[in-house]
């Protein structure tokens, strides 16, 4: 019969070999383990069982005090309503009442809120209405400002333009005989303008054709570097035109040395003056005169004084005979009020020798009347009347 080795390995764990007898014992191990851990399980579950009792006993002890305390809750719950309900009824009437002299100021702040209202409407829409004439003012303005552009647009408009305004300004300041628009020289040249000068002196030429495209350059450049061809450009033109004038509308004898540009423009005169002093100065070594419109307005004044005083000039003989003869009415004058005076002296001589004659007829009057006249016989008292030598005066 043969017996179990118990010896023999029956599994190899991490290299070592492990008998069929160290097998068993740690089987019995395990299960002695289990049974150990059984036994503990039933112990902590008897524990627990006994915990679980006592926790119900006192939950059921909570429940109870619960019980009671919501029955106590329930109690103040009804008495908290009551008053609540009070409280409520007093709070609803005290907020009708405020609320009733909420809605009066209310309604009272809503009445004089909607007549400002009305009022502001009111201011508003007369504002409205001054905004739109302003708008149409302004609609007018741009019309005319595009107008206005349209005429500078065009070179041929533009010269019109500001032949139109010199002319209204000489027009407005001189006689008739005093100038001659598009007068024609004896070199065949026409001018703008031809102001007549008194004594035979030579006329003085205006021209109102001022170049203006390389200005409107200048002011279109948006950068200095492209403003500066343009402001060259300018210079060029404009020195070409004082050149012009020079040169076709000096002639000796018949137009005076010196010439008028006229710039239809007080700002554009000003920008030349201040960016262009070159210019400025180069045509007046030439006798060409820059001039704007309140310039040449002035310069038309000082004519028409020179004019007026010509024609003084040439009055002075017939202002002297009517000095003459108003020499000799005054002669004859002085020589009428003196015998004036004369008659007036012997008048005075006369009323003098009058009141010598009344006073001598006052005194005897009196004596008149103080005679005593007796029976049979007259007498006067005191003195014999002499007869009086203007008696004989006044009888002749």
């Amino acid at each position: 019969m043969n017996t179990l080795d118990l010896t023999a390995p029956l599994v190899v764990v991490a290299g070592r070999p492990i008998g069929l007898g160290e097998a068993l014992a740690a089987a019995a191990a395990v299960l002695l383990a289990l049974a150990l851990l059984a036994a503990a399980a039933i112990v902590r579950a008897g524990r627990e069982r006994a915990r679980a009792e006592a926790a119900a006993g006192a939950l059921e002890g909570r429940i109870a005090e619960l019980v009671r305390l919501q029955s106590e809750t329930s109690g103040r719950l009804r008495a908290m309503t009551e008053i609540i309900g009070e409280r409520q009824s007093d709070l609803a009437r005290a907020v009708s009442e405020r609320l009733d002299g909420m809605g009066h100021r209310l309604g009272h702040s809503m009445a004089e809120q909607t007549r400002a209202t009305h009022e502001s409407l009111a201011t508003l829409a007369e504002r409205l209405g001054r905004i739109d004439e302003a708008r149409e003012t302004i609609g007018r303005l741009t019309g005319h400002v595009m107008a206005l552009e349209r005429i500078f647009s065009d070179k041929q408009t533009r010269g019109a333009f500001g032949q139109g305004r010199m002319e209204a300004i000489v027009a407005d300041a001189l006689p008739p005989d005093a100038y001659t628009f598009q007068a024609t020289l004896s070199s065949g040249t026409r001018p703008d303008c031809l102001i007549h000068l008194p004594n035979g002196q030579p006329g003085l030429v205006i021209d109102a054709k001022f170049p203006l495209e390389a200005w409107n350059r200048i002011n279109a450049a948006e950068t200095p570097e492209a403003a500066r061809p343009a402001e060259a450009q300018f210079r060029r033109d404009v020195l070409k035109h004082v050149e012009d004038i020079r040169s076709r509308y000096f002639l000796p004898g018949e137009t005076q040395d010196t010439a008028f540009l006229f710039v239809p423009s007080e700002s554009v005169f000003a920008h030349i003056h201040e960016r262009f002093e070159d210019v400025v100065a180069r045509a007046g070594a030439v006798r060409v005169v820059f001039v704007s419109p309140s310039l040449l307005l002035l310069s038309i004044q000082l004519v028409q004084a020179i004019l007026r005083d010509a024609r003084m000039r040439e009055q002075a003989h017939v202002i002297q005979a009517e000095v003459r003869r108003l020499v000799e009415d005054i002669g004859r004058l002085n020589e009428r009020v003196l015998n004036l005076g004369r008659h007036f002296g012997q008048v005075s001589v006369d009323i003098d020798q009058i009141a010598v004659t009344t006073a001598k007829i006052a005194k005897r009057g009196a004596r008149i009347d103080a005679l005593e006249v007796g029976a049979g016989e007259t007498a006067v008292a005191g003195d014999d009347i002499r007869p009086d030598p203007m008696s004989r005066e006044s009888a002749a």
